[in-house]
């Protein structure tokens, strides 16, 4: 059983990337891994301030935010997942504030190196090259994090709320849960 950490940036609830995260989910429940689902829309997490004050207090942060809240969840996982719509060609600000905080993760003890990742993306643009950046972004972090890839599922041309739907999206995104 794998300890996984979802984690959605979309601000729209019920979005493409948001069912694409629940796919996910459905698989890896029906395999018995442990689950916990973070939205970071929801939540009021600063980007990071360049500090380096972290782990100077017992909190990976100094700021009191709610990404205090949630760094135990995280050090915790074997398995991260990113599921986020593509916003000018990156990963959205509600979800790249957070992964901006996981400098502080990085500092401590433990520290995020070795772990599994994923990410599920979405995006209005119907041609596939446009996702390269965001790809990058991510092949970058797993690189310096000695993460493994454990897999991608990317949706180009679903915009409006459930667009998703018309794809195979949704059911790659399951099958990646249960293979994870």
């Amino acid at each position: 059983m794998k300890n996984i950490v979802v984690i959605t940036g979309s601000p729209r609830k019920g979005g493409n990337s948001d069912k694409m995260a629940n796919a996910f989910i459905k698989g890896a429940a029906s395999q018995g891994h442990k689950l916990a689902k973070i939205a970071a829309a929801d939540m009021n997490i600063h980007g990071c301030h360049a500090c380096d004050a972290c782990y100077s207090t017992e909190k990976p942060c100094i700021f009191h935010d709610d990404f205090n809240q949630i760094a135990g969840a995280i050090l915790e996982a074997d398995v991260i997942v990113l599921a986020t719509p593509m916003y000018w060609f990156s990963f959205s600000a509600q979800i790249k504030a957070l992964i901006d905080r996981w400098y502080s993760l990085n500092r401590s003890q433990e520290g995020l190196k070795g772990r599994k990742e994923c990410v599920l993306l979405a995006c209005g643009a119907d041609d596939r090259e446009h996702f390269e950046g965001l790809e990058r972004t991510y092949e970058i972090m797993a690189e310096y994090l000695q993460w493994k890839d454990a897999g991608r599922v990317i949706a180009p041309g679903v915009s409006a709320v459930g667009d998703i739907e018309n794809t195979d999206a949704l059911e790659m995104a399951e099958a990646l849960g249960r293979k994870i």
